[in-house]
């Protein structure tokens, strides 16, 4: 994530779980696949996939046409779907079940869920998938949807699973990243990390080891979720992108974290931070 990208939430968001919940059911309860598309009013449409159901309400008054909402849901499906199969190609993850998901007009979800995290949100899981939407398919929700969907997959395959912060963020931001071609950190993000390590400011993992992040304030939110990004960058040059993979399923086979990295990386979660703490020519934090 770049130091001015909009942050995400990711699974564990139970502290206020309850009322997005209901607000789902309440925004829900009148939608209508067949209902008239007014722009943006609270009226959600549906449409279904292989293996989505999108509602979304963002500002498009007609349904029909190329810029109508029709055609922008097809667009998103069609995102979503894409995803759903790189995802089982680079982390092993193939949700059993439909995944559910609502993209808002952004000022509907700041609206309603600005006040829930300090730092800006460009989409969150909780059960279902939350967008921070717009009118048009671009590259960040491309991002957002493919980050999201990581979190979803998680859920649907291991329910009881619990991951740390700083690993299913940063697989997140890794998957994400690699959905918009970006392979590696950029030299800004590089030092940055640089810069925060030779002053002794990086987070130890288990500093990072709520379910997420959303009690942090923007600035620990944006090193925090960079920091995930750049350890799960870290893993995968070090034992090549396929190792993530290996990682993913054992971790949902075994449901133990450290079995599972000593599995997939013949190596201490412990010896792997301070070995990436080290490339920064730094230490870590206390």
């Amino acid at each position: 994530m770049t130091a001015n990208a909009p942050s995400r939430m990711g699974i564990g968001q139970r502290a206020f779980g309850s009322s997005v919940l209901l607000l789902a059911v309440l925004l829900l309860a009148p939608s209508s696949s067949d209902a008239k598309n007014r722009g943006a009013d609270g009226n959600f449409q549906k449409r279904e996939s292989s293996h989505f159901v999108l509602y979304q309400d963002v500002d498009i008054d007609r349904s029909s046409g190329f810029h109508g909402s029709r055609r922008f849901e097809n667009s998103v499906l069609a995102v979503l779907e894409d995803a759903y199969d790189a995802l089982d190609a680079s982390l092993g993850l193939r949700p059993p079940r439909r995944i559910e998901v609502m993209v808002y007009d952004p000022a509907l979800f700041d609206a309603q869920f600005a006040g829930s995290f300090r730092f800006a949100a460009a989409g969150f899981y909780n059960g279902t998938i939350y967008i921070r939407g717009g009118t048009k398919v671009d590259a960040a929700l491309v991002r957002t949807l493919h980050h999201e969907l990581v979190h979803a997959a998680f859920d649907a395959e291991a329910p009881s699973l619990v991951l740390p912060a700083w690993l299913n963020e940063g697989l997140a931001e890794w998957f994400e990243a690699r959905a918009v071609g970006k392979r590696g950190l950029s030299g800004r993000e590089d030092a940055a990390l640089a810069q925060v390590a030779s002053e002794g400011q990086l987070f130890r993992l288990w500093q990072l080891s709520d379910p997420s992040f959303v009690g942090m304030g923007p600035g620990t939110a944006r090193l925090a979720y960079l920091q995930a990004y750049a350890f799960i960058e870290y893993l995968a040059h070090r034992s090549g992108d396929d190792s993530l993979r290996r990682l993913c399923t054992t971790l949902v086979r075994k449901r133990n974290l450290e079995r599972a990295f000593k599995v997939t990386f013949r190596d201490d979660l412990a010896d792997l931070e301070e070995r990436f703490v080290s490339k920064y020519g730094g230490r870590v934090g206390g």
